[in-house]
């Protein structure tokens, strides 16, 4: 998955899911790193940072 079908998706995620769709990627990123798949979690580690940087930073 390159930058741009990362962005995509994790607009769509995001749309979908809302301040959630960060803990939604992460938790795919375990299950495919548990599963022994290296390279889809990847790409939900990039649509994760994707996820972050649409919602910015974290406010206290």
């Amino acid at each position: 998955m390159d930058a741009l079908q990362a962005a995509q998706y994790a607009r769509a995620l995001y749309t979908a899911h809302g301040d959630r769709a960060e803990a939604e990627a992460a938790q795919k990123m375990r299950e495919c790193e548990a599963a022994g798949n290296k390279k889809q979690a990847q790409d939900w580690q990039a649509v994760r940072q994707s996820i972050r940087q649409i919602r910015g930073p974290n406010q206290a």
